[in-house]
């Protein structure tokens, strides 16, 4: 059972259905790849599932979205949506090949490198129009905004534009910030006034960067990262841009590495009212530390140039699409098959034939797993006698050391 159709038939003899008038092979195909998505990886941890996933960093960017796998078609039509290329990731990372910690808890991450708000009261005072408002914050290089995954998968923009999200196109730039929610919009830079009234009015950027073109601002250092202002949470789509009496490319930006900033409010500020500015700022250099939280990764210090991070992650299984697809490991070709025949069971009632098969799938998921725990329990256990005990050449005696 190398192929896709033979796992297919196996299914059938399994659920009693040999005509693909009784169940079509294109269902027979999507449970497949129900099971084989969604619940393998839940069930078992594969050390052949086990890979390595590396990307370059972009400076002054501290925070990347794992990649998702691109929406994907079966043969019978049915859609399989954006779902995350990694199902995990374990707890080795290296930053142009030096090992740094791993954290997967936001408060342990954050009790060593703590998001401290700097801020600036006043930036500015209010002059009785709504901007715009030039503006020089002092505690620049700052951390810039972000788009977590909800709000890539929700972007009709996504996959036409990676992670993070660049464009210099004034109509793409409206089209990408009105259509990812508000929540999931994290905001770093915030720009805060009263307006006449007493009320907030509050500026922030959004998670989106400008990509200005050869020469368009000038006197500008080359490699600044420019940031787009909205208006959060004031469009019924979630987000707004700033200024409504017409769009210019360059207004409503933050320069992350200068805090050079232009904003104008869609609201005027009064004459004398303080515009207060807030940012998290952190030196850019080499990350020393990495978070893995929300499918998202952090990384501490903020890059200064292209690092190549590297860490172990376990791959999520492509999609069958056709059923001459082969099976990539042919000895999990039963398994599969069992799982499918198990969730087509459970649909249909037939709970008799579940509960006979049961046992039997059982079995081969035992089966499965006994080979990836060979692998694991083949290594040696890890003492501050052996290499790897403590990272240290001096503390390792087959290494001359004392």
């Amino acid at each position: 059972m190398n192929l896709l159709s033979d796992v297919i038939t196996y299914v059938r003899r399994l659920i009693k259905s040999p005509s693909n008038a009784q169940i079509r092979d294109s269902l027979i195909i999507d449970y497949i790849n129900r099971f084989w998505l969604m619940d393998v990886d839940a069930r078992i941890q594969l050390f052949d599932l086990k890979t390595t996933y590396q990307f370059q960093t972009i400076p002054g960017i501290d925070e990347y979205n794992m990649p998702l796998y691109s929406v994907q078609k079966e043969s019978g039509g049915q859609e399989i949506d954006l779902y995350p290329v990694y199902q995990g990731l374990a707890n080795y990372s290296s930053v142009n090949g030096i090992q740094v910690p791993f954290y997967n808890q936001k408060e342990s991450f954050y009790n060593i490198w703590p998001n401290y708000v700097q801020a600036l009261n006043p930036a500015a005072i209010g002059d009785g129009t709504a901007g715009p408002y030039f503006l020089s914050l002092p505690f620049f290089p700052a951390i810039p905004g972000h788009v977590d995954m909800q709000g890539i998968i929700k972007s009709t923009l996504y996959p036409t534009y990676g992670d993070p999200i660049f464009t210099n196109n004034a109509t793409d730039i409206n089209t990408a910030v009105t259509n990812i929610p508000t929540t999931s919009v994290i905001s770093r830079v915030w720009f805060t006034s009263t307006n006449s009234s007493g009320q907030n009015i509050a500026a922030c950027d959004s998670g989106v960067f400008y990509a200005p073109t050869s020469g368009e601002i000038p006197s500008v250092p080359q490699g600044s990262l420019y940031g787009i202002m909205i208006e959060p949470g004031s469009a019924p789509n979630g987000n707004k841009i700033l200024n409504t009496g017409g769009y210019s490319i360059t207004s409503n930006t933050v320069n992350y590495t200068t805090g050079q900033v232009v904003v104008t409010f869609n609201e005027a500020i009064p004459d004398g009212n303080p515009i207060n500015a807030q940012c998290y700022f952190y030196e850019p250099g080499l990350p020393r530390a990495l978070l893995f939280y929300n499918n998202v990764l952090t990384m501490r210090n903020p890059p200064n140039i292209q690092y190549l991070v590297s860490l172990e992650g376990y791959l999520s299984p492509a999609a069958f699409l056709a059923s001459t697809d082969a099976i990539p490991f042919a000895y999990m070709s039963e398994y599969i098959a069992r799982g499918a025949a198990r969730k087509i069971l459970a649909d249909t009632g037939d709970l008799e034939q579940f509960q006979f098969y049961e046992l039997l799938f059982k079995e081969q998921e035992t089966l499965v797993w006994k080979r990836s725990q060979r692998i694991f329990t083949s290594t040696r256990t890890q003492t501050i006698f052996s290499e790897g005990g403590s990272g240290n050449l001096s503390t390792n005696t087959t290494q001359g050391g004392t």
